[in-house]
């Protein structure tokens, strides 16, 4: 099996009898390496036997005089809330129940990348025995924010951080940025829409983030006549999406659901939504009190997915049997950041779950 996401300090975790990850000091050094702890050459002696000793012993108590002892105060603040956040971490005794009461206690005193790097983990995890690159590619988006394209009907989501780079350098670092600023010729770089001809190829280049995912749900063809054919699309990346969903509710929460792409809510007994994001949040909120949404909005919206679960005993009584209804919209810059934690928080779950 390959071994994706290697970055993800998976193969530093253990799982417990729940298949939740136990952390260890290997994963937290991944933490220790990041650009905003590693030392630097202004990095002063006190930072630098702070780092040291961390590196040996992750764990070790830091006494509050070692961190008085940062000359930098960006450092000394850097220090203090990693140290504080691998408190929480090996307090809570595994990533996922360190996640839930992350969120549960609606005080977020990380950095949003520590909520990242620890999201990734987790998927990495559930999905090991995954063999599906469109999958795989699919849960990148519950940890990395994409840029939404459309080209040709087909909506394309693409890795923000890497499509900003190749907008900026053409792909060539530091010296396609001098190029562009010169305004010399840069070599074109193009990033790969993942197809069922080149699914392989993911596997190779799993940490580059180059690989675009068509979340176009369905294809229509007019057949002429009058006769417009609707072809839901087998490999549709929001299927995979919402393969991934129901994999992240269940490993949670232990409930099993089904979710499927949706092209409208079309419900007089609509009862309970969720956004995936922000702006879905608040477009959902507009409709369900039927306030006025502008159609510009309405054109950001990626995707609607309906919810059901396979157990409506595992509900909120007086919402059982009825779908839950899923958003997934880009913002005005077209950026989708997806919050996966908000299916976990907002789930109409029976008072005994």
């Amino acid at each position: 099996m390959k071994n994706f996401w290697p970055s993800s300090g998976f193969d530093q975790l253990e799982r417990n009898a729940r298949d939740w990850l136990i952390p260890a000091d290997n994963f937290l050094r991944i933490f220790l390496a990041r650009p905003e702890l590693a030392l630097v050459p202004e990095s002063c002696p006190a930072e630098i036997t702070l780092h040291e000793a961390l590196q040996a012993a992750p764990s070790r108590p830091v006494a509050p005089h070692e961190l008085e002892a940062l000359q930098d105060d960006d450092a000394r603040d850097n220090y203090r809330m990693f140290l504080n956040f691998r408190d929480a971490l090996l307090a809570a005794g595994t990533l996922e129940a360190y996640y839930l009461a992350l969120f549960r206690s609606g005080k977020i005193d990380i950095p949003p990348l520590f909520v990242d790097l620890i999201a990734k983990a987790i998927l990495r995890n559930l999905l090991d025995d995954s063999t599906d690159a469109f999958e795989v590619r699919a849960a990148e988006m519950l940890f990395r924010a994409q840029r939404i394209s459309i080209q040709d009907g087909q909506v394309l989501s693409g890795d923000r951080e890497v499509l900003d780079l190749l907008n900026e350098t053409g792909g060539m670092g530091a010296v396609g940025r001098l190029l562009i600023e010169s305004k010399a010729p840069v070599r074109t770089v193009n990033m790969e829409v993942l197809v069922a001809d080149n699914a392989a190829r993911y596997w190779q280049a799993d940490e580059r983030h180059n690989f675009l995912l068509d979340l176009t749900h369905e294809v229509t063809n007019d057949l002429s006549h009058g006769l417009v054919f609707t072809m839901t699309r087998a490999r549709s990346g929001l299927k995979a999406l919402a393969r991934v969903l129901e994999k992240w509710v269940a490993h949670f929460l232990g409930v099993q659901v089904s979710i499927q792409p949706e092209q409208k809510v079309d419900d007089p007994a609509w009862r309970w939504h969720v956004g995936l994001d922000t702006e879905s949040t608040a477009l959902l909120n507009d409709l369900y009190e039927d306030r006025p949404v502008s159609p510009e909005r309405l054109q950001r919206v990626v995707s609607l997915f309906r919810l059901t679960f396979n157990n409506t005993e595992e509900m909120r009584a007086d919402v059982a049997g009825k779908p839950v209804y899923l958003g997934l919209t880009m913002n005005a810059e077209g950026i989708v950041r997806l919050k996966p934690q908000n299916l976990l928080l907002n789930l109409p779950l029976a008072a005994s779950m």
